[in-house]
């Protein structure tokens, strides 16, 4: 159901985007002088988008054009936000877990995700283990985010990884596979000094 939401919030989102750019560029084509409808409220060059009566019906009051201000400045704040919301990846809150008996178990996403940060984290040579489950509950997917001593060999990380931590995880959960994506960073350090 949430991509089903997901995919109604980008719809709206882009219908909101188009009918922004058609107005905009329909405000913009009476300013330059080029032909619109006749209906349209601004027609031609000399055309302004408040009138001097407008523009002075508030002039007394203090505290109008502040508040105007503050609030297009909230609402573009607000619709930055929602766009850069609506490409984060969510995280997977539960994954189903298929008991054996017919039957479905359901297991929080965080705790699949702290056993295998521990187990990650467990390796010779691994500083530090991130892991963010996404996808869907009965097809999670891993993100695992290593940070690796300057010792430590890339591919005994990624072998263990998958040997040993990712096989607990789908013998524990039921799953037949568990797509990972690993990004390997080495740990900032400084250079040893050789006398």
């Amino acid at each position: 159901m949430t991509a089903v939401l997901r995919r109604v919030n980008r719809v709206l989102l882009a219908l909101a985007g188009l009918v922004l750019v058609v107005l905009g560029g329909s405000v913009l084509a009476a300013a330059a002088g080029l032909d619109v409808p006749s209906w349209w409220p601004w027609s031609g060059p000399s055309d302004v988008l408040l009138t001097t009566a407008d523009r002075q019906r508030w002039r007394d009051e203090g505290w109008w054009w502040p508040v105007v201000i503050a609030v297009l400045g909230v609402l573009v704040l607000l619709a930055l936000w929602w766009l850069i919301a609506q490409f984060r990846r969510a995280r997977l809150a539960e994954v189903v877990v298929d008991t054996g008996d017919g039957e479905e178990a359901v297991l929080h996403g965080r705790a699949l995700e702290d056993v295998l940060e521990a187990d990650a984290a467990a390796q010779d040579g691994v500083a530090q283990a991130r892991v963010s489950l996404t996808g869907r509950r009965a097809a999670p997917r891993a993100r695992v985010r290593f940070q690796l001593e300057p010792h430590a060999s890339p591919a005994d990380a990624l072998t263990t990884l998958s040997g040993r931590a990712l096989a607990h995880a789908r013998t524990a959960t039921g799953l037949s596979s568990l797509p990972t994506e690993a990004r390997l960073r080495a740990v900032k350090h400084r250079a040893r000094r050789v006398t």
